[in-house]
């Protein structure tokens, strides 16, 4: 008797300090051959810095299509890495049905999905939103992508893919203490403010944004250099009046000493609504004095317009039916839908970009590391300047042997040492601030300076990302975004958005006319095994006991 009980005893305290070491130490092993749930070094070090409590909500709770009950699956398993990795983050996965309305009021507007169960389509409406707060400070995440998909299985994919980038992102710009700050250049005719909110309403929520107007550098340049120096990206928005010596100085040296340039360049007067209005308009070069500045780092904006084939469309009025004018909408040449770099962090799943009256650019041999970004499609013209442009030639027949200048470079992205414009040169004005050289700088420009500019309605701005008219849906805002990161990324951070995998997903067209044949393999044929079994079985034991 006592030796059963201390082999009990010695049993019982065994489980114990199993449960006590399986408490203290906690490993997954990922033998998934994309690493799908090991993080990154670059998550890590985000999460590390969490050093209060931070909850994340997930509104992916509930009846919803089967399919996404695989991003529900992915994206518990993702944040419980989180978790574990610091366990001051904690996780929620709560229902929106009882929420709805003050989940739109928050800006988490519901996804309308197109399901297919059983051959049959049906619509489903899902919230694929998370929220993170960390003490007064929140922000969503959407967990699905904006990019255009030619089916909802690689949505699938594309929402799974970017979990990583998306909530290491999020809670990177929550935990800083310190926001980066973004300045609007103004003084040279850029756009005004209502045409950019659609834009930077969006980096005001992550970066401490300003104006910054260049007007003093003619009275103070020293002092104005000294202040901008202090901003760490200059946004120049469609500027339309010439630069000054002492302004592109100013330009100059704000690189030279680290600043990051967003270029939205117009090297061609072409005016959108005169064209509307008159029917015609006359596109000309316009000189903003900036072309040797652009030349010492290696680009060069020319004068030319560039039609595409793959254009965005404009409506247009092509008769009357009683009193109620018939609008049509048309593929516009002169507004290139451009396709973004797929290998580049920026880039990647961005839905087209739509450009009007576009430039091409040019690249020229120095020691700068040049990526493009965003790119024509083949079927290309180029219209040089000045030239008229006529409305009416909508209606012309497209011939396509006119359409053969091949693939016409838009955007650029510039890393590397850049060399001052002015050194060995005459420099407008003394600074003490002065640099000949800029060390592991970056830059993106732009032939556009429209791309950031967002429609008015009901004197209201408009999504950049839609057009008022024709509810064409583009990847404008999410590149302008992604490029405001990339410039400011000093931890790695848009990488994550390369992050490539795999998911493995039923033929549903193949699963409904095979169901029968599956649903027999998996349940009726297990049982009827079972029930030979039995039979063979008894029937031997009658056999020998009888």
């Amino acid at each position: 008797m006592n030796k059963n009980i201390k082999n009990i005893a010695v049993v019982f305290i065994g489980l114990i300090v199993l449960n006590i070491i399986n408490q203290s130490f906690y490993t997954r092993f990922d033998l998934t051959a994309d690493k799908r749930y090991t993080l990154s070094e670059t998550t890590k070090n985000i999460v590390s810095k969490v050093e209060r409590n931070l909850l994340i909500s997930v509104y992916l709770e509930g009846d919803f299509p089967s399919e996404f009950k695989r991003l529900q699956v992915e994206t518990r398993q993702y944040l419980e890495e989180l978790a574990t990795e610091n366990s001051n983050i904690k996780i929620n996965f709560e229902s929106p049905d009882n929420q709805r309305e003050d989940l739109i009021k928050r800006g988490m507007l519901p996804s309308q999905l197109t399901v297919e169960e059983e051959g049959k389509l049906s619509e489903a409406i899902i919230f694929p939103w998370a929220e993170i707060s960390y003490g007064n400070k929140s922000t969503i995440v959407s967990l699905l992508p904006n990019a255009i998909v030619a089916s909802q299985d690689e949505q699938l994919q594309k929402a799974i893919e970017n979990l990583e980038y998306s909530f290491s992102n999020a809670i990177n710009s929550i935990t800083l203490e310190k926001q980066k700050s973004v300045a609007i250049l103004t003084g040279n005719g850029e756009l005004k403010d209502i045409y950019l909110y659609s834009f930077l309403s969006e980096v005001a929520k992550k970066y401490h944004l300003a104006k910054f107007t260049l007007d003093s550098v003619a009275t103070n340049p020293t002092q104005t250099l000294e202040d901008l120096t202090s901003i760490d990206l200059a946004i120049i928005a469609k500027p339309t009046q010439k630069f000054s010596a002492k302004e592109k100085f100013t330009l100059d040296q704000f690189i030279a000493n680290g600043g990051k340039t967003l270029w939205m360049l117009d090297n061609v007067q072409a005016d959108q609504d005169s064209l509307f209005n008159s029917g015609k308009m006359l596109a000309y070069p316009r000189d903003l004095n900036l072309t040797d500045l652009l030349f010492s780092y290696g680009i060069r904006i020319n004068t030319t317009l560039i039609k595409d084939l793959y254009s965005a469309q404009i409506p247009l009025a092509t008769g009357k039916v009683g009193n109620q004018t018939q609008f049509k909408n048309l593929e516009w040449f002169f507004h290139p839908l451009v396709g973004g770099n797929p290998n580049h962090a920026i880039t990647k799943n961005v839905s087209p970009v739509r450009l009007l009256f576009a430039n091409q650019i040019d690249t020229l041999k120095n020691n700068i590391k040049k990526t493009p970004l965003l790119v024509s499609s083949l079927l290309t013209q180029k219209i040089g300047t000045p030239n008229f442009i006529e409305l009416q030639s909508i209606a012309d027949e497209v011939i396509e042997n006119d359409y053969k200048s091949g693939n016409q470079l838009f955007a650029v992205l510039l890393e590397g040492n850049f060399n001052s414009a002015y050194k060995n040169r005459v420099k407008p004005f003394k600074t003490p601030l002065l640099k000949e050289k800029a060390t592991n700088n970056k830059m993106i420009v732009i032939s556009d300076g429209d791309i950031g500019k967002n429609q008015i309605l009901k004197e209201q701005p408009f999504d950049l990302n839609r057009d008022k008219w024709t509810n064409q849906q583009f990847g404008n805002k999410d590149f302008l975004l992604n490029s405001v990161d990339y410039l400011l990324d000093d931890v790695g951070l848009i990488q994550l958005r390369n992050k490539t995998l795999q998911i493995r997903t039923l033929d549903k067209q193949k699963a409904f006319k095979e169901r029968n044949f599956w649903q027999f393999l998996n349940v009726v044929l297990p049982l009827l095994i079972l029930f030979a079994f039995g039979f063979v079985f008894n029937y031997m034991r009658k056999r020998k006991y009888s």
